[in-house]
Formats: C-alpha cells, structure tokens, sequence
C-alpha cells in the first residue's frame, strides 16, 4: 500500500525527478527509506492564463505496510494518503449449471467480461455482428472513401465497440477501484504505459486498435470463442430464464446471456421487446459536431502561452442548463481531430468525432448536443430509437441522398441562414451540404444549442468564431433506451440475462462500460459455476 503524496506544484519546465524531489520534501520523506517512487498522476490546470501549470501526485513506496501506515499517520503534510493496488477477485460459486455463458457485444462491456470469465475457466461464447479490426478497419475506411455503408460493420458495429473509431478516452466520472484495473490490464494489451499517469488519459483510436486484438486473443487462448460477423438472432424463455439463444442457423443451451450491444443495437432492442423483455426509454441528447483550428481552441485556453512545446492539445468541456432544466453541453472532445461519418442505417447520416493517439490533425471538434426527454420523443419504449432514427432520415434526404451531411458556419446558424463559407477545413469526407438545421432539429433543440454557443463564447474565445463549422447531427451520445436490471444485475425479465455497458443503460464511455463488464462477469460466478 504504497503513499501517494498529492497537490504537488510543478511549472511547465520541470523534470519528472525534479518534481518526485519536491513531493519528498514536502513529505519530509528521507531518500534512504524510500524503495520506489514515480509520478502516479499528472493535471494541467489553466483556470488562469496568467498561471498555468501542473498538478503531480507522487508515489513513494517504502516496502512494508507498517512503514508507510505510520509515516502517514503522522502530522505533517495533510495531502497524503494510501492507494491499493487495484485488484479483481470475483467470488466463485460452487454451484453448478450446464449451458454456456453467451456474450452478445464485444466492445469494452462485452470484452472485459468475457476476459474475466475466460480467465476462471468459464470459457464464454462470444457473438459481435460486426468484423475482427482487421477487416471492420478495411470496412470503415471505405465507407469514409465514397464507398458502401457495411450495416452489419461500421463506426457503430464490430470488435471493440464504438470506443474504437473515437479519441480512446479513459476519463469516467464514475469512481471506482476497478478503473485502475482496466488501466492496467489495457496496459498489459498495449496501451500507453503514460495512461496510468495522466488525468485524462487517452489512447488513440489507431494504439486502440492492438489493444483489442491482443484482448481478443487473451480470450481465445483461454478457450473463449469469439464469433464475428454473427448477430444474436433469437432468444427462448422457459419459466422466466433464457433457455437457448440462437445464431448463424445455431442454437445453443445457455446458462447466461450477458446483453453487451451497444447503444446502436436497434434491431436487438425490437426483438428483444418482442419477447417479453422489459425496456425503458431514456434521455439522451442530440445536436452537431463543432469544428474549430486546434489553434484557435489552444489559445483560449492558454492566451499567450499556446504552442508552448510543454502544453498538451488544449482540450475542453463546458455545459450550461436553463431553469426548465434542458441542458446543452459540449462531449467526447477530439484535439486534433476529425469529423466522421458514423451510421450503421442505410439512407441515413450519423457523425462522430475521432483523434489518433498523436492528437496532430489541424481541427478540434466537439459534440455540441442538447438534452431530449420523454417530453420531446415520448413514453414509449423505442420511442427514443424512433426520434434520432428521423432526424437521420432527414439528414440523408436534405443533402442529395450521397451520405454528405447538413452543415453551416455558426455564424449563420445564429443569423438563421445557410451558409459554409468558413477559413477552417472541414474534416468530414463525405463532404457538408449547407443546410437549415431548423428543419433537421425541433425548435428546442435548436434554440437550446444557439444560447449554448452565445454562453460558451463567453468563456471560450474560439466559441465566438463566427467560421466554426457545424456539422450534423450527432444522435448517438449514449443509449435511448434502458434495459433495466436487479441489483444482481440480471434483467427484471429473465433470472439469467444480464444488460450491461452503454447498450443496456448503465454505462458512458470506455471506461465505465468495461467496468459494467468486470462486475457483470463477477455477478455470474458468484451465481454459478461450469
């Protein structure tokens, strides 16, 4: 249980050994004692221009538990405190059942429990309707080309999940100790060793990539099979359990089927309604990618210290809510990146933002979205679905049905006019048609996302920039619907079908979906064993 000291000041010039000398002090640690020591955590803070600079926590170990326990029980320096290593040790049952453990979704959810059951010997059964990364890479990167849309393998679909195509965030605002266990295992894939150590760490959509290969084939050398381009088509129920699932002509005897789809799983929604499961609609949002110079992002944040070789890719995020409680928000903020052409429906236009590990592009982009509720799309189930499905549709139709997408400058969005005439160029391949997104959103949405723009430029310079490009829509923030669970996370619908991840509702991110996976994983060996 090594000592974290934390709250250390260093200025942008600092060596890693220069600040780890400045915690020992501050700590009144004598370099004898100490065993180990390295940065365990690093944050820029620029709330003020004219003082910015990092914020360190340092990791001393001591080598013997009673030593470190001591030392920080003495009085001193009060930002001290212990850490755990971070552990997963899932309680096996003695219990047996027959069938397999199926997983319908391999993405973060649906990789990390497969690759804890796989790792007690459970030997899951995976089904991904999309392609290993080798070939969905291939699929996407055609698409983006001009070529034909794969439904079934897309930004939305196939191995590793949506978090694939994307900036590789890590950053959850859940807090739990098994975030440092996914960090570390997605380090022992590949993954930077520095996203240990960052405060919002990033891998990169092209680092990503190995990361879920070598996941992959932890699993299969274990036994797991993993199945792509194979959808979960059915599911019977006999005395309110899962009794078979089927796929690919098969039927298979099953003993768990974890529900790890995806928010984009529509069609498995629809069967799964059908057969007597209960789901919910929930709020979700909706709104364009905003598209600044990475420059211009990096001067608002930094004034006169952008391009400083010592400062990351500036990166923000910003929210506002009115006093009926509709809010806009900026979301999954790419420095350096790319707008992307993100559907998985033909005839309909769906983007997203994307950055490489290396943050390098020209453009910055960002979701600017704006909250929808049952009072915008209705009580019913799919409703949710249905909403961003039209919005979609309409995208499609208004820019001569190429899979272009509607966009315009923020000047004229706020002026009421169509317009693309901008300095920034524009990173979406598909190309941008300029079009009223009056006519794309419904008038609150609209109105919710010129008064974010008119209250973020106040805090950011570069969201005054008339020439920032919008490009829409963005529909796919997170799961219109909820899969609603126990507390043993199995569904209210069937005692041995747990909905986990982003999919079923209960996640947001990487992060948080690849937790979901380890406790859904750890909530079916308590229950069973094979």
């Amino acid at each position: 249980m090594p000592i974290i000291c934390e709250q250390v000041r260093g200025e942008l010039k600092d060596t890693p050994e220069s600040i780890i000398n400045k915690a020992r002090r501050i700590c009144g640690l004598s370099e004898a004692l100490i065993k180990d020591k390295a940065i365990y955590k690093t944050s820029l803070d620029a709330r003020k221009q004219n003082d910015i600079h990092f914020v360190y926590s340092v990791y001393f170990s001591l080598g013997n538990d009673a030593d470190e326990k001591s030392f920080c029980e003495r009085k001193g320096y009060k930002k001290l405190r212990y850490i755990q290593k971070p552990e997963y040790s899932p309680e096996i049952s003695s219990e047996k059942r027959s069938g397999r453990v199926v997983i319908a979704g391999f993405g973060p959810c649906g990789m990390f429990c497969a690759l804890a059951l796989a790792e007690q010997g459970y030997k899951p059964i995976v089904l991904e309707r999309g392609e290993e990364i080798e070939k969905r890479v291939a699929s996407v990167n055609s698409f983006w080309s001009g070529g034909k849309l794969n439904t079934e393998s897309n930004v939305q679909f196939g191995e590793g999940g949506a978090g694939t195509f994307s900036d590789g965030k890590l950053t959850t605002r859940i807090n739990d100790p098994l975030c440092g266990y996914v960090m570390e295992r997605l380090v022992e894939f590949g993954a930077p060793k520095e996203i240990l150590t960052k405060a919002k760490p990033h891998i990169g959509t092209d680092k990503l990539r190995g990361v879920v290969k070598a996941l992959r084939e932890r699993v299969i050398s274990l036994g797991g099979e993993v199945h792509f381009s194979t959808a979960l088509d059915n599911i019977e129920l006999f005395d309110g359990r899962i009794k078979s699932v089927s796929f690919k002509g098969q039927t298979v005897e099953t003993a768990a089927l974890v529900l790890a789809v995806g928010h984009s799983a529509r069609d498995t929604f629809e069967m799964l309604l059908s057969k007597g499961i209960f789901i919910e609609s929930k709020p979700f949002s909706v709104g364009a990618r905003i598209e600044h110079t990475q420059e211009s992002v990096d001067r608002s944040l930094y004034g006169k210290l952008a391009g400083n070789e010592f400062l990351p890719k500036g990166e923000y995020q910003l929210s506002y809510r009115d006093s009926a409680g509709r809010g806009v928000y900026t979301f999954c903020m790419c420095p350096g990146g790319c707008v992307v052409a993100a559907q998985s429906e033909e005839n309909t236009v769906v983007t997203n933002g994307m950055s490489y590990f290396a943050r390098d592009g020209k453009n910055a982009n960002s979701a600017l979205v704006v909250s929808v509720s049952h009072a915008d799309f209705g009580q019913k189930p799919l409703d949710g679905v249905y909403f961003a499905r039209e919005i979609e549709k309409k995208a499609f139709s208004m820019c001569g049905k190429e899979y272009a997408a509607p966009a315009l400058t923020v000047g004229d969005f706020l002026d009421g006019t169509s317009g693309l005439k901008s300095n920034i160029i524009p990173t979406y391949s598909r190309g941008l048609c300029p079009a009223d997104f009056n006519m794309l959103f419904p008038k609150p949405v609209t109105d919710m996302m010129a008064q974010g723009l008119r209250i973020f430029s106040r805090r950011m310079e570069c969201f005054g920039d008339k020439s920032a490009i919008l490009t829409a829509p963005e529909t796919r923030t997170s799961s219109p619907v909820r899969i609603t669970r126990n507390a043993d996370m199995t569904s209210v619908s069937a005692k041995n079908l747990y909905p986990a991840g982003e999919g079923a509702g209960y996640a947001g991110g990487i992060m948080s979906a690849a937790v979901d996976g380890l406790k859904t994983a750890s909530e079916i060996m308590k229950s069973f064993s094979l």
